[in-house]
């Protein structure tokens, strides 16, 4: 398998760490979003959005989105699953692991700043204010969604939710965000990112780091 990520993507920070958990052998080919490698005729054959995470598979299947890769591989490789078989507990980490994945990336990613700047003539401070009230309010929610103890977002198993908080934080400290509030989140970061899967996806330890 290749996965085409960008070091500090958030949605290929998630697959990252799923492919490591499920101990899968990959290898990852840097897509510059800066330098707008994503934009290359033959990237977009790949991935018709120009985004990051594409994961091609042995047989040349070019699978996109991050939250449906996850969805492949706990599909094909079962082993740590990353969703409960109860219908309720799984509709739970779904909705949790989606507050993130639907609600707060999509308004915080790079092609938003960058439209906030460019076209909106924003300020970079005003892009940062606009980053962090929107993970402020969406980490508000998310901790009310997971449980309030165990070691991981849901009891003492990973699931999704785990997978999208881990990078979603990670941009929260390069953004500043206070998350004084948010210990039960920065309590359950420390847990994961303890864990070698987790920190083999780092992404200072990704290839392309800069």
């Amino acid at each position: 398998m290749k996965l085409y990520s960008y070091w500090r993507s958030t949605t290929s920070y998630r697959v990252r760490i799923a492919l490591h958990l499920k101990g899968l052998d990959f290898e990852t080919v840097p897509v510059d979003l800066v330098k707008g490698d994503q934009k290359r005729d033959d990237y977009a054959a790949l991935n018709p959005l120009a985004g990051v995470p594409t994961l091609v598979l042995d047989d040349g299947t070019a699978l996109t989105q991050s939250m449906a890769i996850l969805d492949y591989l706990d599909a094909v490789y079962p082993d740590m699953p990353l969703l409960p078989n109860d219908p309720i507990e799984r509709a739970k980490v779904r909705a949790a692991a989606q507050t993130i994945a639907m609600e707060i990336h999509p308004i915080n990613n790079l092609k938003v700043g960058g439209f906030l700047k460019s076209d909106m003539g924003q300020t970079q401070d005003d892009v940062i204010r606009w980053m962090c009230e929107w993970m402020h309010r969406g980490f508000t929610a998310f901790q009310e969604q997971i449980d309030a103890t165990g070691r991981f977002c849901f009891g003492d198993t990973l699931t999704q939710a785990d997978l999208c908080l881990i990078p979603q934080l990670y941009n929260a400290h390069r953004w500043g965000l206070d998350l004084a509030p948010f210990v039960r989140l920065t309590d359950i970061e420390k847990n994961c990112l303890a864990l070698p899967p987790f920190d083999a996806a780092r992404p200072e330890n990704q290839p392309d780091a800069g």
